[in-house]
């Protein structure tokens, strides 16, 4: 799963890919907002940690489930 979350006040966004499905993303941008939590955590496939805090916090974008294609492209 491609995530990317854009922060305000700034031009670069964080992009990693998660093992996480759509759904569980979903759930737990929606509680930290609903909450009113400080920040929010994700894990990408390698094990790293995102925190990100909720005031800063611009938007989300979550890819397409999609395998990965092997081979060469004609």
């Amino acid at each position: 799963m491609d995530i990317r979350i854009g922060i305000t006040n700034s031009s670069r966004e964080i992009s990693f890919e998660s093992a996480q499905t759509a759904d569980e993303i979903r759930s737990v941008v929606a509680e930290a907002l609903d909450s009113d939590a400080k920040y929010f955590t994700l894990a990408d496939e390698k094990g790293s940690i995102y925190i990100v805090p909720v005031a800063a916090f611009g938007y989300i974008e979550v890819g397409a489930e999609t395998p990965r294609r092997v081979g060469f492209v004609a």
